[in-house]
């Protein structure tokens, strides 16, 4: 189990949850939610860090935002930062998947000073994955139809838990390079569930301008970029770009992996986390 904590900080009060030992790691999410039972990913960096999984705004017993612009990538890190500094560290690592993954972008661009290494998984700095064809929320993607059924599912207010359940489970599936391996995979009991209210935020009012491609060039933080060989969320060529961009970075692909490399490829994935922890 992970240890709760609450740590206040001038914009607010945030719920973090900590295990491991070593150097500090900052791991989180645009919009999911976490518990004492941590997370599938960030599981994998407690024998190499000590990992801060944090509860955003909105998200568990977090504060709540004052404004919906206080749920954006660029407020977010300031939250992230002003964590940072309430634990008193003058820096510390990050580590993000997908979303967690732009996000960590964001953060490096505006305070690269507060990041000793940088961890980005199948993410994308440009909106554009959107259209994609090899990305299942692209409309000329083959999966889109069944992503949209799912998706009225999960938004129905009269849907049951079990039909939710089952919805999420449909879009894991697609997100896995061996779907009939599910239940092997998601066996053990984690957290991480959406928040609505900051998907619909990033999906309304900040996904169709994200454009930060051609700002990655500025981010000098020693970095490591991953992604599956078959991601069908952010097609590997979007973080071939990102690594590209990045001034000091190495890019890790697994073969044998659609969005989840680190459950899907596990032994392959703690070697990456191992060579993260020797970057400086």
């Amino acid at each position: 189990m992970w240890d709760q904590q609450f740590i206040h900080t001038e914009r607010g009060e945030f719920e973090v949850f900590t295990q491991g030992t070593g150097e500090p790691l900052c791991i989180t999410h645009l919009y999911s939610e976490f518990n004492e039972l941590g997370n599938y990913f960030a599981d994998a960096f407690v024998n190499d860090f000590k990992v801060y999984l944090i509860n955003l705004k909105e998200a568990g017993h977090s504060c709540r935002a004052n404004t919906d612009t206080e749920l954006s990538m660029k407020e977010t890190v300031k939250d992230l930062d002003a964590i940072r500094d309430a634990l008193n560290y003058k820096s510390w690592g990050f580590a993000g998947h997908s979303t967690g993954g732009m996000l960590g972008l964001v953060y490096a661009l505006s305070y690269p000073d507060s990041l000793t290494k940088l961890l980005i998984g199948g993410a994308t700095a440009t909106k554009t994955y959107m259209d994609h064809e090899e990305s299942m929320y692209s409309p000329n993607s083959p999966l889109n139809k069944k992503l949209k059924q799912i998706f009225s599912v999960l938004k129905s207010p009269d849907s049951t838990k079990e039909e939710r359940k089952e919805a999420n489970r449909e879009w894991g599936e697609m997100s896995l390079y061996n779907p009939d391996r599910w239940d092997e995979y998601f066996s053990k009991p984690s957290s991480g569930k959406v928040v609505q209210q900051r998907l619909d935020y990033f999906s309304f009012k900040e996904l169709p301008d994200c454009e930060i491609q051609d700002q990655l060039h500025t981010i000098s933080v020693p970095s490591i970029v991953f992604c599956g060989r078959y991601d069908a969320q952010c097609p590997l060529v979007f973080s071939q770009d990102i690594s590209r961009g990045l001034q000091n970075s190495n890019l890790y692909v697994f073969e044998k992996s659609n969005h989840f490399p680190f459950v899907e490829e596990k032994d392959q994935f703690a070697d990456m986390v191992s060579d993260f922890k020797r970057l400086n």
